[in-house]
């Protein structure tokens, strides 16, 4: 059974940090790129950071770059997203989701709440 499973979301305030984890279960994590999407209230779901299979290539949203870092181990079948100087507009849901085609696995997605 095919799981992605995140966590480490919560409230924090303006300029604070969280690390989000992914945890995979159910398919050949190494194979299947990785990415975090998050969805605020109202808004359509956007890519916020994409990670490679092997983990040399990295992309960004405009948005978080400087202040996301996206990593991965696939020994752990997990990927990450270091969030830094988190901002009121960093409020969303985040959502990890694998792609190796033709399949695509989403996550039930995580709270990040970011208020004084």
């Amino acid at each position: 059974q095919v799981q992605l499973v995140e966590s480490g979301g919560g409230l924090v305030q303006p300029g604070g940090s969280l690390r989000l984890s992914c945890a995979a279960s159910g398919f050949t994590f190494s194979s299947y790129v990785m990415s975090w999407y998050r969805q605020a209230p109202g808004k359509e779901r956007e890519l916020v950071a994409g990670i490679s299979s092997a983990g040399g290539t990295t992309n960004y949203a405009d948005s978080v770059k400087g202040r996301f870092t996206i990593s991965r181990d696939n020994a752990k079948k997990t990927v990450y997203l270091q969030m830094n100087s988190l901002k009121p507009e960093d409020t969303a849901v985040y959502y990890c989701k694998a792609v190796a085609h033709p399949n695509i696995y989403w996550g039930q997605g995580t709270q990040v709440t970011v208020s004084s």
